[in-house]
């Protein structure tokens, strides 16, 4: 499974920088390969300073090695060996109308001293963080996270729509990062689905992402923007880091498994501000978003 698996995130990695750079139509994807002394290693590929994508990277790695023993505790489990591989993005755009967008897909293993694997499961999910709220993208969104979900079971879009309102929540702004999508984890084999089909349920959500989110970005990358949203857009982008740095589980996992410093922060934006106790005027575009982050929304009636 680990080596199906990560010959289809590579594949992936391709097909997304692709669709992406043709959105674009100007910056490139910049390639990276790292190796992690402990063992594995991954391909970050980031796009700058572009047309539409201010910065964004689409990674993929995968690690093994000893479990550190901070994850140990974390996993309540002994000396175990493990393999993580998994892709993951984020994507910044320029302008504060087109929203940001994150998404991973991952595998996991745990093996005892023989070699034997004792766990597995796969995890991930895609979200998008609007900084002006058009209902028709946030319907679109969820449309196609619903679409991908049902071809597997009815009960997995809101199942996992509810993870992702609860998991990327602020929890010291009492509001969410954005207007959510999907988020799962731990998904192990049961009597009811097998590791294979997992595998084509992951790998579906994987499939649906520029489905997704190009659409969105085709209609909204070249509307005009003012100064004020631009700031607008950074000081969200502020509440963006706090959860990645904060909260994140997989920004702590790959500081604490020593994983490659520049592609686990690559999902830090460029531009950021924070201004003290900052309230947009009340009845606002800016206080509407605020509204609708308050409180899980239903986005497909």
């Amino acid at each position: 499974m680990k080596e199906q698996f990560y010959q289809y995130i590579q594949q992936l990695q391709d097909t997304i920088t692709k669709g992406l750079e043709e959105v674009d139509g100007k910056a490139k994807f910049q390639q990276d390969l790292w190796e992690r002394p402990e063992g594995g290693g991954g391909r970050t590929r980031v796009i700058e300073n572009g047309n539409v994508f201010e910065k964004g990277g689409v990674n993929i790695s995968a690690v093994h090695g000893s479990l550190p023993v901070t994850m140990q505790k974390y996993f309540n489990v002994g000396d175990v060996d493990f393999f993580a591989c998994g892709l993951s993005l984020v994507l910044h755009p320029k302008s504060p109308m087109v929203p940001t967008v994150h998404a991973n897909w991952r595998y996991f293993e745990m093996y005892d001293k023989e070699g034997t694997v004792v766990r597995s499961w796969f995890g991930g999910g895609q979200d998008l963080t609007p900084y002006y709220l058009f209902e028709e993208d946030a319907t679109h969104f969820h449309s196609v996270c619903k679409s991908a979900c049902d071809k597997h079971n009815p009960e997995f879009y809101p199942q996992y729509k509810k993870q992702c309102d609860e998991y990327f929540w602020n929890a010291h702004r009492e509001e969410a990062r954005g207007i959510g999508g999907l988020f799962f984890d731990r998904l192990e084999a049961t009597e009811a689905m097998s590791m294979e089909q997992w595998f084509n349920f992951v790998t579906e959500v994987g499939n649906s992402f520029l489905e997704a989110y190009v659409p969105i970005v085709e209609r909204r990358k070249e509307l005009p923007y003012t100064e004020e949203q631009r700031t607008w857009q950074e000081i969200r982008r502020g509440r963006y880091v706090e959860f990645n740095l904060v909260h994140d589980k997989g920004t702590l996992f790959g500081l604490k498994t020593n994983g490659r410093i520049e592609s686990i922060l690559m999902s830090l934006p460029p531009h950021v501000q924070w201004v003290y106790d900052h309230h947009p005027v009340e009845g606002s575009e800016e206080d509407k978003l605020l509204k609708v982050l308050a409180q899980p929304i239903d986005w497909i009636k």
